[in-house]
Order: C-alpha cells, then sequence, then structure tokens
C-alpha cells in the first residue's frame, strides 16, 4: 500500500480534521458518505455502493506531477490484497489476505497498531476455493468491524485495535469461509459467506453493531423440504429445484455484491453459483434454481 502526494501541488485539507476532536461514525454519516469525498467510510463510499469521488483537486492538468510520499508493506503473501481502505479522522484502515487489521496514519503512512486474528491457515486453506482474499472492513460507533476469513467476525477499537467483540458467523470444517466486506444498515453489521464451490447452503446474516448480538440470517437456498422453509420465499423456491438438492448445498452464496438504500431500508444482495456446479452436476433439469446468480 502506498500513499501519494503531489509535487507542487499544495494537499488540500484531505478530509480528516487534524487537531479537532474525533467524531463517531453513526448512521448519519454513513447515510452522507461520499458526498464530499474527505473520507472515505463504507467498502464502496456510499450505501449505494457508487465509489464516485468528488474530488476535483487532481486532473489532468496535475495527475503527471503525483509522486510517492509514503509506502507500508501489508506483509502478507500466499494470495492476492484485494481489500478497499478505509479512510476516518486521519487514519487509514486495512486488512490483508489473511485478515490482519491494520491501522496507519495517513499524512506519513506510520503504523499506529496491527491486529492478528491468527487464523489456523493449515486448517483454513483447504476449504479456500479461488485464492486467500479479504475486500476489506466496516466502521461504525468507534470500531472496526472486521471479516476472519475462517468465519469469525470481530469488532476492534478503531483508537487503539483492541478487540471489543467477537461473534461466529460460519465455520471453515462446514466449508465456509468470509471473503468479503461488511457493510452496515441502521446499526446492523450484515456479512456473507463464500464457498459455493463446495457443498454449502449460501446465506447472509446480521449482527448487532455494538454487541455482535446476532439478530437474523437469511438463506439463500431452500433447505429439505420435509421440515418447514425459514419463509415464504424459500418456500417458493424449491419448487425450482429437483432431486435431493438439499444434501448437495446449493450453492448461492453471497462473497461480495451488495448495497443499502436507506431510503426504502432495503439490502440488495448479489448471490453466487450454484452448488455443484456446472449446471448438469446438481441435475436441475432446466429450473431456475432460485435464488443462485440472482439479485
Amino acid at each position: 500500500m502506498a500513499g501519494v502526494v503531489s509535487r507542487g501541488i499544495r494537499p488540500r485539507n484531505m478530509g480528516f480534521a487534524l487537531g479537532q476532536q474525533p467524531r463517531r461514525v453513526d448512521d448519519l454519516s454513513l447515510r452522507n458518505s461520499g458526498r464530499t469525498g474527505e473520507e472515505w467510510l463504507t467498502y464502496g463510499l456510499t450505501p449505494q455502493e457508487t465509489r464516485y469521488s468528488p474530488l476535483k483537486q487532481i486532473d489532468t492538468t496535475n495527475v503527471s506531477r503525483l509522486g510517492l510520499a509514503w509506502s507500508y508493506d501489508v506483509g502478507q503473501g500466499g494470495g492476492t490484497q484485494e481489500a478497499t481502505p478505509l479512510m476516518y479522522n486521519g487514519n487509514i484502515y486495512g486488512i490483508t489476505n489473511w485478515s490482519i487489521v491494520f491501522a496507519v496514519d495517513a499524512r506519513t503512512g506510520k503504523e499506529k497498531w496491527r491486529w492478528d486474528p491468527e487464523v489456523n491457515r493449515q486448517a483454513v486453506q483447504p476449504k479456500i476455493c479461488c485464492g486467500v482474499v479479504n475486500r476489506g472492513l466496516a466502521i461504525y460507533q468507534g470500531k472496526i468491524i472486521a471479516p476472519v476469513i475462517d468465519g469469525r467476525l470481530e469488532a476492534l477499537d478503531a483508537d487503539t485495535g483492541k478487540p471489543l467483540w467477537e461473534t461466529r458467523v460460519a465455520y471453515p470444517q462446514d466449508n465456509y469461509t468470509i471473503t468479503m466486506a461488511p457493510r452496515i444498515a441502521k446499526g446492523k453489521v450484515i456479512i456473507g459467506v463464500s464457498g459455493a464451490e463446495y457443498p454449502v447452503r449460501g446465506f447472509f446474516a446480521a449482527y448487532d453493531a455494538n454487541t455482535g448480538q446476532f439478530a437474523w440470517r437469511f438463506y439463500t437456498i431452500p433447505g429439505d423440504p420435509s421440515k418447514p422453509f425459514e419463509n415464504p420465499a424459500l418456500k417458493k423456491a424449491a419448487e425450482t429445484w429437483s432431486g435431493e438438492w438439499w444434501k448437495l448445498g446449493g450453492g448461492g452464496t453471497v462473497w461480495d455484491g451488495m448495497a443499502y438504500d436507506p431510503d426504502a431500508d432495503l439490502i440488495y444482495v448479489g448471490t453466487g453459483n450454484g452448488g455443484p456446479w456446472p449446471e448438469e452436476l446438481r441435475k436441475s433439469k432446466g429450473k431456475d434454481n432460485l435464488y443462485v446468480c440472482s439479485i
């Protein structure tokens, strides 16, 4: 990770209130995230995941004068570094492919703290289909919300990196991992799972951002039809499956795409491939297999 500064371009305030009392990121902050471009408070910059910044200081007339100001070695190999850092209160928060979380000073690149979840890599690695990946963090009310590839969800103090709470979303022995960045909606952490290349049943879930307490879970694939369905949507989805799909898992994991509309109070979620795949292996007989590859 590197910091970039312009040569001969006077830096603006960079959006963080140096010397001011830090304010906490709340629902209103997240709703307004991206309007000024001065901070990056959520994975996609805005709840709608637009990733559009209105900043105009750097343009075609001066981009050639940019140069390296500092660099920071995240220190992790054996995977791909895909996380989008967060920028808040003069700090950059990032996470490595093996879920190590760090905070650095945005002006100097000096590390402020670093937290290692001590993942059992030997046990987890065989459960990861497509490379060791972690796509990012969330921040809320003084906490950095960090997904761990082994299925844990952690809350860390944004100032110190001290663990505040931990909850278990899924287990790698059940073929689940977590590779997505969590999102925040009305005080809830929304997180999904990866693993559709293996026999898993996809889902995403919500946890209280302040306590880590479980709130709800939505399965994207219907379960065993001999048992009650969790909701009417899954009962209807079962009509689009054939054979004993529930013994194969079904797939439909939620490993990245998600957006939140605070006005409608709706979460839009993209689901992954069916499992097993290709389609012929699960003998779908031309049926839609809801809700795989869906929004």
